[in-house]
């Protein structure tokens, strides 16, 4: 008959350490600030992402949200005006995608329904195809808030620091 090991805390905390770093070797050994520029893909336009390890989907600023039917299917069209940090000047993006799902966000000014549709972003050398809350993000200082869902995949995220990685990805 097998002999039964009792495993100590130390051995179950390594244990439980190890398997939960499956992270790609890049986003593992990757800290990034709290704040980060980052890019609105397929343009290119650059504008503060904040980091938010509070909120689980990502958010993007959005203006003139329009459902429609297209092939039977729900879809938005909506503007992303931002002024891109490179060039200073203003940036007036449009937009048509398909609706993944309807969310319920609470917040301090009661619930709404927010469209969660697909859109690229570009983090430091990496582009990401993430799921994104559509919410009127004016009155806010980033137009682009990246939740959990995105960060577990672009790595830790260090609140002392800003600005850590710069984005490095080609328009287009």
């Amino acid at each position: 008959m097998p002999t039964l090991r009792r495993r100590t805390p130390a051995l179950l905390a390594a244990t439980f350490l190890a398997s939960s770093l499956s992270l790609p070797t890049h986003a593992a050994d990757r800290v990034l600030g709290w704040v980060e520029e980052g890019l609105i893909m397929p343009d290119g336009v650059a504008v503060k992402f904040k980091l938010d390890t509070g909120a689980l989907t990502s958010s993007m600023h959005a203006e003139g949200v329009e459902r429609f039917e297209k092939d039977g299917k729900d879809w938005v069209r909506f503007n992303v005006n931002v002024k891109d940090n490179r060039t200073d000047k203003p940036a007036k993006l449009q937009f048509e995608r398909a609706v993944e799902r309807t969310i319920k966000v609470r917040g301090a000014g009661g619930a709404e329904r927010r469209p969660v549709v697909q859109m690229s972003v570009c983090l430091g050398d990496t582009l990401y195809s993430e799921s994104f809350t559509l919410n009127d993000r004016d009155a806010m200082n980033y137009p682009v808030l990246i939740g959990r869902r995105t960060l577990e995949k672009a790595g830790a995220v260090d609140s002392s620091k800003t600005f850590t990685a710069k984005p490095t990805c080609k328009k287009g």
